[in-house]
Order: structure tokens, then C-alpha cells, then sequence
């Protein structure tokens, strides 16, 4: 299994992914919300007392209200009251009485108010959501990729400890049949069952490794409808994923002089937040301004009638507030810019750190080709003085000391050569992670 088939079914399947597209569905949920506060709204109002066969009053007031973005709202009035007891103020005709008005917040209210407000910070929150949920897919294919490569370390230490046990075998069994010629020691033979069995101790501890590490790698591997799948024992993992690896990582091209920092998806999610935090501002240093509501209603009994609206019926008010001290407008102010530097500090600061920690990164990968470059001729010479030890060896001219001393060096050698593997491969995911790098199912 490549890693790119891997992080495929990751990144399709797997439940945290589906839970992060969730993120999406709230933020679209919240907008929907707010864009409710501008849905037109029927009224209906009726009461009515009776009481000893007696009417007190039959009172019932509809209304159609239409808010608009700006603190402006258009209304159509129904009013039929009627009774023994009915307050003169509510006395209309026997037909009743229509209105058709505005009213208006002229100041406080009137260029931003929580309606408003609410409705932009529900679309900014969309598409911080939508950053944000590329940033949690990213962390979790980041965090696959990670049990991936440490299952393809533990399959690759598995080989070299089977392929040496080869070995061991082979001589401890000619140095057996030496030792029965009489042609070896019993202490040969001794020393060769010893790292034989070290051999086999090796190969065990490798195979419970690998069977631990297929277990973590079957966490991240899911059907499409929920069913968790273990990873049988015939699949195994790429140990090619060095030529592949920038492809599935899509970071081939990848190069610090063309990174766009303000297009990273955690700058552009904080971006949004200060964009939300900024209309929060506007909004509380809007209600530093007084309260001053206006409302016009024409009146009229016969609204069929086109000339029937006229400024000669009509009702209106005005309604004036002003706190004296401000002070829980002022204190919400100072709240709204202190959260709105803050943010903007926090962007600044996440921008250099993602600098860095991407121009380490691309530093380190350079470092593990020439190491990688060492270990590689490294391997070549131990492998080459095993040889000629063994072939001094068969012609008698050495010792199993020395011959295993030479392979030991070499196991020792191949693993550094794969743990540095999997150290440049977690480097590569670093970098994945570190820049939010997209890739395609």
C-alpha cells in the first residue's frame, strides 16, 4: 500500500475528517441564522375580556413588518378594537384602521447595528471556517502520514534482521559441521549459536514492532460507511515512498521565495477574525452615540382608495436615550479593541513563526540528502569489508569474531540509514503541516 493510496482513504473516509467538514455546516448553519433577522415577520395581537355577559373590550392589532439592512423598517398596520370599557385612545373606526409607515434609529443604530453586524461576522465566520477546516484535515493526514512512515521503519528494520538471520544460520551451521570435521573449536560453534539466537531475539522484537505499528496504521483506515478496517497481514508498505513522496505531498515544486505567507489558511483564518473583531468595534463605538428613534405611520379607514393616504391622518413619535456616563459603552469599546490588537499581534507573531519554521524545515531536508549521502557510502564499505572478512574467513585467514564483528557493524549502519530515513520523511510531513499544503483524494 503506497502512501498515496493511504492517505487517499484518510482523507475520504476517515471519521475526523467527515467531523471537520462539520465546521462548514455550523458556519453555513450560523449564517442562515443570521440572515434571519432580516426575514419579514407577520403580527397578530388579540385580547379579549368578558365578564357578567358584559364585553369589557375586543381588541386585535395585526401587523407586516419588513427590516432592511440599515436600522430602517417598513410596517402595514390592521387595528379593530372595540368594547364597553375600551380605552379611548384605542377607538377606531367600525372598520377598523389601517396604517402604512417607516420607522428609523437615526444615531445609535442607524449605519451598524447587531442585526448588521451579526450578518457580516456570520459570513466572515464561513470563511474562517473553511481555512480552519483545511487547516484540521491537513493535521490529520499529517498525523497518518506520521504512523505511516514509522510502520514502514518497523517493516524495514523486519528485513534486515530477516535477511542477516540468513546468515547466521549458514554459519552457524558450517561452523557446526567444521567443529564435527574437526577442522573448528567448540568455542566457534558456541559463538555462533550465540549470534544466531542474538539473531533471532533481534527478529522477534522487529516482528512485535511491526505488528504494534499495523495496529496504529488500521486507526486511520475506515470503509465508507463507518466500518473501521484492520490492515491484513499481507499488506505491506511502499519501500519506495522516497520517489514518491513530494508528488503525494504535492510538494515537488515546493520553494520558500514563492510562499505566500497571506495566503496561508492560518493567516487567512486570522485574517477573518480581525475583519469579525473589527465589526465588533464598530459596533460598540456605535453605541457611544445616543439612541434616537423615529417612527411615521399614515393612518387611513379606506385603503382601498389611492389618495386616502395623506399627511393630514397620520402617527408618530420620537423616542431620545442617552446614558449619562457611558460607562458600559466605553468599557465595551476598550474590550472590542483591546481583543481586536490582540488578534492583530497574534497575526504578525504566527506570520514569522510559520517563516521560520519553514525555512528550518527546508534547511533540515537539505541536511538529511547529505547525510543520507554519507550513510549510503558508509553501508557500501561496511558491506564490502563483511565480504572480504568472510572470504578471508573461508580461506581461514580470519575469525567468527571478526566476521560477525563486521556484520554486526553493518546492521548497526543499515538501521541509522533507516531511522534517518524516517526522520527526512517526518521532516517532509513537517513541511506538509507546516504550510497546509493541499492534496487531492
Amino acid at each position: 500500500m503506497t502512501l498515496s493510496e493511504y492517505l487517499g482513504y484518510v482523507k475520504a473516509y476517515h471519521p475526523i475528517v467527515k467531523q471537520a467538514n462539520l465546521v462548514i455546516n455550523t458556519s453555513e448553519a450560523k449564517l442562515l441564522k443570521a440572515r434571519g433577522a432580516f426575514d419579514p415577520k407577520i403580527e397578530v395581537d388579540f385580547d379579549k375580556k368578558e365578564f357578567k355577559e358584559k364585553e369589557y373590550y375586543n381588541q386585535l392589532n395585526g401587523a407586516f413588518k419588513i427590516p432592511t439592512y440599515y436600522g430602517v423598517e417598513f410596517k402595514a398596520n390592521f387595528e379593530n378594537n372595540e368594547g364597553a370599557f375600551l380605552n379611548p385612545e384605542a377607538t377606531v373606526p367600525t372598520d377598523g384602521l389601517y396604517a402604512a409607515g417607516v420607522s428609523a434609529s437615526l444615531l445609535k443604530g442607524f449605519l451598524i447595528n447587531q442585526r448588521m453586524a451579526s450578518l457580516k461576522q456570520a459570513k466572515f465566520f464561513l470563511n474562517q471556517a473553511k481555512e480552519d477546516q483545511q487547516i484540521l484535515v491537513n493535521e490529520i493526514l499529517y498525523n497518518a502520514s506520521l504512523t505511516y512512515f514509522n510502520w514502514l521503519q518497523t517493516y524495514n528494520e523486519k528485513v534486515v534482521y530477516q535477511d542477516f538471520l540468513g546468515n547466521a544460520e549458514i554459519r552457524f551451521n558450517g561452523t557446526k559441521r567444521a567443529f564435527t570435521e574437526g577442522a573448528k573449536p567448540a568455542i566457534d560453534t558456541l559463538e555462533a549459536g550465540i549470534t544466531l539466537n542474538e539473531r533471532k531475539l533481534y527478529l522477534e522484537k522487529a516482528r512485535i514492532k511491526l505488528i504494534k505499528a499495523s495496529l496504529e496504521i488500521s486507526n486511520f483506515l475506515w470503509l465508507n460507511d463507518n466500518t473501521p478496517v484492520e490492515l491484513q497481514d499481507h499488506i505491506i508498505p511502499n519501500v519506495q515512498t522516497l520517489n514518491s513522496i513530494d508528488v503525494t505531498f504535492n510538494i515537488a515544486l515546493f520553494n520558500n521565495a514563492d510562499f505566500d505567507i497571506n495566503n496561508h489558511p492560518k493567516i487567512k483564518s486570522l485574517e477573518y477574525k480581525i475583519q469579525s473583531l473589527n465589526i465588533d468595534r464598530k459596533l460598540k463605538m456605535n453605541n457611544l452615540l445616543p439612541q434616537l428613534d423615529v417612527q411615521y405611520n399614515f393612518l387611513t379607514q379606506t385603503p382601498r382608495v389611492s389618495n386616502s393616504l395623506n399627511v393630514d391622518n397620520y402617527k408618530a413619535g420620537i423616542n431620545f436615550k442617552l446614558p449619562l456616563f457611558l460607562r458600559k459603552e466605553r468599557g465595551d469599546f476598550k474590550l472590542a479593541k483591546i481583543k481586536l490588537q490582540d488578534a492583530t499581534y497574534e497575526n504578525e507573531a504566527t506570520k514569522v513563526n510559520i517563516k521560520n519554521k519553514v525555512d528550518a524545515l527546508q534547511q533540515e531536508l537539505s541536511s538529511f540528502v547529505v547525510q543520507s549521502d554519507f550513510l549510503t557510502n558508509i553501508v557500501r564499505d561496511y558491506s564490502t569489508l563483511l565480504r572480504a572478512e568472510e572470504r578471508k574467513f573461508f580461506l581461514g585467514e580470519s575469525s567468527l569474531f571478526l566476521v560477525n564483528y563486521r556484520e554486526s557493524k553493518l546492521i548497526e549502519t543499515k538501521l541509522k540509514a533507516i531511522v534517518l530515513e524516517n526522520s527526512f520523511f517526518n521532516s517532509k510531513a513537517d513541511l506538509f503541516k507546516a504550510a497546509v499544503i493541499s492534496i487531492s483524494e
